[in-house]
């Protein structure tokens, strides 16, 4: 059995990794005030064009379309196995998309993984399953799916919002709070628990923070890698590495950092930092 994996661009993976293991990547449309980017934009460019417009975008989930394409040649192929990994079903409604697609489809040989995350957790929890896939290569569906469930539930993203004004003006924090907050040097800490974003910790100053995101990820599984993730500036999240790489077992010359991009780079803006692992 031969497996083919389908996405959507909520997730933050190595580009090159993705093109090496032919996971295919339904594009998310970004709308800056009425100029429509149908195939999303570059991280880089994206997060200049929030900068210098001042506009923070809106995102629109691929329609069934995208997906109806994306599966052209492995509907119901006794050869395949179709893998679909969507955004979290309480951030977007993606996956209703593929539920219609699938259905249209009338096509019997998919699987389709709400991940209940979203961004670098949700291209880790894809590495993983393709490490998985590769590593049993004859494993059943059924195989396949048990495991990919199993971890996503022990996925965790924890990230450190570095600049306030975007969660203000996307209505997320009040003017009170953003003057308070920002005087005070606030690190509002992020995670995704239970398929939603939530704010879990307030600390002040970078040192309190990163002390908090290493303390939570002590209960990882140490048989799986930790991912490091970053919007627009990677070298808070470099510095945040280098500062804990003995703690977290890596080389912080050689590590891997994501790069986090428009789905949560609408609501977090530039300057987030932060890590995802498996816990125990």
């Amino acid at each position: 059995m031969k497996y083919k994996i389908v996405t959507e661009a909520s997730v933050d993976m190595p580009k090159e990794f993705a093109e090496e293991n032919d996971i295919t990547i339904c594009p998310i449309e970004l709308n800056f005030n009425g100029e429509l980017f149908p195939e999303g934009l570059p991280n880089e460019e994206f997060y200049e064009k929030m900068k210098t417009t001042g506009i923070i975008p809106k995102t629109s989930q691929p329609n069934q379309y995208k997906f109806e394409a994306a599966y052209e040649g492995y509907v119901n192929n006794p050869e395949w196995y179709v893998i679909t990994i969507v955004i979290s079903s309480d951030l977007a409604g993606t996956i209703a998309q593929v539920n219609r697609a699938v259905e249209e489809l009338n096509m019997k040989n998919c699987y389709i993984c709400d991940s209940r995350c979203t961004t670098f957790a949700e291209g880790a929890l894809i590495v993983e399953i393709v490490k998985y896939i590769k590593s049993h290569p004859n494993a059943e569906p059924k195989e396949v799916t048990d495991e990919l469930e199993r971890l996503k539930s022990k996925v965790k993203l924890l990230a450190v919002v570095g600049d306030l004004k975007y969660l203000r003006q996307g209505g997320r924090l009040s003017g009170a709070a953003y003057v308070a907050a920002t005087a005070l040097n606030i690190k509002p800490i992020i995670s995704l628990d239970g398929g939603k974003v939530n704010n879990v910790a307030k600390k002040i100053g970078e040192r309190a923070a990163n002390q908090f995101m290493c303390d939570q990820a002590e209960n990882r599984d140490k048989n799986y890698p930790i991912y490091f993730g970053y919007s627009a500036n990677k070298a808070n999240a470099r510095r945040f590495i280098a500062q804990n790489a003995e703690k977290f077992g890596v080389d912080p010359e050689n590590t891997p950092i994501y790069d986090i991009g428009c789905v949560v780079g609408t609501h977090a803006g530039p300057n987030c930092y932060g890590l995802v692992y498996f816990c125990k």
